[in-house]
């Protein structure tokens, strides 16, 4: 992800080897082949001179150029270095040439990849969502090109499961797909072949396909339950055509599809990868730790479980405070810290989680960036946006209705059956903070918050030990 004041590591080394999808030549100041990726399967082919300096500034007028992007949605889209282990946005001024001769230097600083991982990835340049674009203004697009490219992203993100969503949010979205795909004319018929000739993986995201109940279950069951998934999506498919009309715009289902996508709170994220402690158990109490995927917007945080395809936590800036601590001794992890309102038995109390990640950095530097980002373009309009509860943080009472309102705490995170949202329940997190440190029990009283980091008009206050603690 982007760095919030882009300090990424000198270049140590000019003989370090060129890397990624910039062609290699001993003249760079000669012109030569750039290979920009698209989601979709698909790339930007530039002829480029002076690749040794060019910027991502000068760059990107070839790149709107070539795939005729108006220059008023130019700021929709970014340039980012991507590979299976790090992605990062680049600013405007980057040189993508020279941080790509850097990039076994940014592994080694904000991953955990061994010596030879690194020494085998090979990053993309590829053109892509900008995270600090508003979602709001995409529905306010009508060129097709630039909707496609927004579909096809946030398809991506659906099927690989980095957005998870419930069954009728992807079984929606596999329907609209085909609908964008294939049009929306399709037969029974002609819709079962052409789900069969691309595979049901091309509409539904990956884990669904596979099921649950391990290894030789999924094996017996495969074919009926992808045949369920057909008729399901069929069914869905009928839906679309009945709501589209006769022969819809193709912009009309884009934005359809994009405005389901935004339903969900991490549209948009940038991602990092992390872990968390599990709860202990046993008789030992050993815990361990699970994978995470932490999402990070505009809008707030998204810790989400790798394996599940689930939301762990979900905060906006108002709800939380952070920072991140560096290792003490060689060996320890680099850490970011989430400070936010919870519940004991009934009390009000500080909870802390903490997130190992040698991209600790770069997250707490993103989140600070964000929160004055949304606090200069907002302005008056924070309050107001404010108002609105989230999908990840509505708690709703027996009777559906939320029991929090503005300028009160917000009310306990109940467990869901929705993915999108919070299972606070599930967190190994520190209830009882003094200074930092754990304790057993305290008598809370609201005060001020253990981080300073955290927006600037924060809708909780934090759990203060007084002078009346007692421990047990």
């Amino acid at each position: 992800m982007e760095a919030e004041d882009g300090s990424f590591p000198a270049d140590s080394s000019d003989n370090l080897s060129q890397r990624g999808s910039v062609a290699s030549s001993a003249t760079l100041s000669r012109a030569q082949d750039v290979l920009v990726y698209l989601f979709g399967d698909s790339a930007v082919h530039l002829t480029v001179e002076g690749l040794g300096s060019i910027t991502v500034h000068e760059l990107g007028r070839s790149v709107r150029d070539a795939l005729h992007i108006p220059e008023s949605v130019q700021d929709a889209f970014a340039f980012w270095l991507c590979s299976p282990l790090l992605e990062l946005q680049l600013k405007a001024r980057h040189q993508p040439y020279k941080l790509c001769r850097q990039w076994q230097d940014l592994l080694y600083r904000f991953t955990e990849a061994s010596e030879e991982d690194s020494s085998q990835d090979e990053p993309c340049l590829q053109y892509r969502r900008n995270v600090f674009y508003p979602k709001s203004k995409e529905l306010q697009m009508e060129d097709e090109g630039v909707l496609r490219l927004l579909y096809e992203e946030a398809r991506s993100n659906i099927l690989t499961g980095r957005y998870p969503c419930d069954p009728e949010h992807w079984m929606g979205l596999g329907a609209l797909s085909i609908a964008i795909d294939e049009g929306t004319s399709l037969d029974s018929q002609q819709f079962t072949a052409a789900v069969r000739e691309k595979k049901l993986s091309s509409f539904l995201p990956a884990h669904v396909l596979m099921g649950s109940g391990g290894l030789l279950s999924t094996l017996r069951g495969k074919a009926s339950r992808h045949a369920e998934l057909e008729q399901n999506l069929l069914e869905e498919y009928r839906k679309v055509m009945a709501s589209a009309g006769s022969a819809p715009e193709p912009t009309q289902l884009l934005h359809q599809y994009l405005s389901t996508c935004h339903a969900l709170p991490y549209y948009g994220c940038a991602f990092f990868s992390g872990e968390i402690d599990k709860p202990a158990q046993g008789i030992l109490h050993r815990g361990r730790r699970k994978a995470v995927n932490i999402g990070i917007c505009l809008e707030g945080v998204y810790v989400m479980d790798v394996k599940e395809k689930h939301v762990l936590l979900g905060l906006r800036f108002s709800e939380l405070s952070w920072d991140h601590s560096y290792p003490e001794e060689e060996g320890d992890p680099h850490i970011l810290w989430l400070e936010f309102d919870g519940e004991e038995d009934g009390t009000p109390v500080n909870k802390l989680l903490k997130i190992y990640s040698k991209e600790a950095e770069l997250m707490s530097g993103f989140i600070e960036f964000c929160v004055e980002l949304k606090s200069a373009s907002e302005g008056g309009a924070a309050a107001e946006t404010d108002g609105e509860v989230s999908l990840s943080q509505q708690p709703t009472g027996p009777d559906g209705s939320s029991k929090n309102g503005r300028g009160g705490r917000r009310g306990r995170l109940q467990r869901q059956a929705s993915v999108v949202c919070s299972r606070v329940h599930t967190l190994n997190t520190i209830s009882y903070v003094d200074n930092g440190k754990e304790i057993k029990r305290l008598k809370p009283k609201r005060a001020a918050s253990f981080f300073a980091r955290q927006a600037s008009t924060p809708a909780y206050s934090a759990v203060q030990v007084t002078e009346s603690l007692e421990q047990g």
